[in-house]
Order: structure tokens, then sequence, then C-alpha cells
């Protein structure tokens, strides 16, 4: 992996304005022997519209591995992040119902902090991706089974990579901050409603069932 947690190469358009340069992105790596494996975990690529088309420009026959969340869930985790970063001063529900007219217009570094809702559209991603690459270069893991079955999962993940499952594995929570306050019915009500039609629309592209993601 870079070293960084969010390389946002492909999501910054400064390095875009008179043609990429990929050195700004290698530069965040040791030289690398052509038989390992490098990537970068910048989650806001799925949502940030031009990404999926510059990352098929800088390689086409890369391979894509995305993590989709319960998108009520995800919408407040989101932020709850931001209010213990000290970077939200409105309560949940009020947040939601400002954040269009929050993001419209705004950077897009400003509009993906505030975008609770808007991220949670994952049928629309999805299709962007798969306008630029085939669905077997793209690996789509649920959330909550990645969390469940950690090592089954991974391994259908090494798999997809072409190596073979680690023998033994680690795992180490990031990005843990303790919740102000636990979502109340309302609100995720308000949500589910909001993101019904497109959790369906998920379920039908990926043949899953998320049944766990519903009211």
């Amino acid at each position: 992996m870079g070293d960084q947690q969010e390389i946002h190469f492909f999501d910054n358009d400064a390095l875009f304005v008179s043609g990429a340069d990929y050195e700004q992105l290698h530069k965040h790596y040791p030289p690398l022997a052509r038989s390992t494996i490098a990537g970068d975990c910048t989650p806001s690529y799925i949502y940030y519209e031009p990404a999926a088309e510059r990352i098929w420009k800088y390689n086409p026959q890369i391979k894509l591995l995305m993590i989709l969340r319960n998108p009520v869930e995800r919408a407040f985790a989101h932020w709850n992040m931001q209010r213990f970063r000290g970077r939200e001063p409105l309560d949940f529900f009020d947040a939601v119902r400002e954040e269009q007219s929050r993001i419209s217009g705004a950077p897009p570094t400003e509009a993906r902090r505030f975008a609770y809702v808007d991220r949670g559209f994952y049928g629309q991603q999805l299709e962007r991706f798969l306008k630029f690459f085939p669905r077997e270069q793209m690996k789509i893991v649920k959330f909550e089974e990645f969390k469940n079955n950690q090592r089954k999962t991974l391994a259908s993940i090494f798999s997809f990579l072409g190596r073979k499952p680690m023998r033994w594995l680690r795992s180490k929570d990031r990005n843990i901050v303790p919740y102000q306050r636990a979502m109340n019915w309302e609100e995720r009500i308000f949500l589910y409603n909001l993101f019904a039609e497109d959790i369906a629309k998920v379920e039908q592209m990926l043949g899953w069932d998320c049944s766990d993601w519903k009211l």
C-alpha cells in the first residue's frame, strides 16, 4: 500500500488540469518488483464522478475492490466522524436536510465531507464504473459480510487478486471513534425511505440479499 492511507490522486482535479502526471502517484510507493501488487485505499474514488475514467486511463486492466456498507448506517457513521473531528456543527437530521444546499457548488473536497446521503446511492456509482471496467475486474464486498466472516471474505479477495490466502491474520480496527449518540427511529425510517429504491437496485445488480439493510 502507499505511504498514506488515502492518496487521493484520481479525485484531485489539480493533478489533471494539463494531463495526469503519474509520478505524483508513484512517489507514494517504493520501487516494487513486477510480482508485487500495489494498492491505494481511497473510498471517495467510487463517489467522485471523474475518478472512474481517470483510473481506466491509467490502467484499464486494474482490479477494483469495493466494500459497500448499509447506506443508512454509513451515513450516520460518516456524520459521527465529522462531529468527532469538529467539522460538523449540525445535528444529524439537520445535516441531512441541509445536505443538497451545502454540497451544491462546493469544491469536491468539501462536498464529499458532507455528502452523508449522496455517497450511499451505490447503484449509480457502480454503473459509472461498469461503463469502463468489466464486472470480472471488480470485487464488490458487503461490509457486514466482511465484518462477520473475515477469514472467508479475505480468502475470496486474495483469490480475486490471484494470490494465496494468508495463513495468519491479525485484525486491527482503524478509524474507530466513540458515537456521540445513537440514531433514533425517525431518522432511520427517513433515511431508509430515501435509500429503499437504490438498495433494491443494488440487490438486482449484484445478486445480493440486502434484507439486513432493510427495516
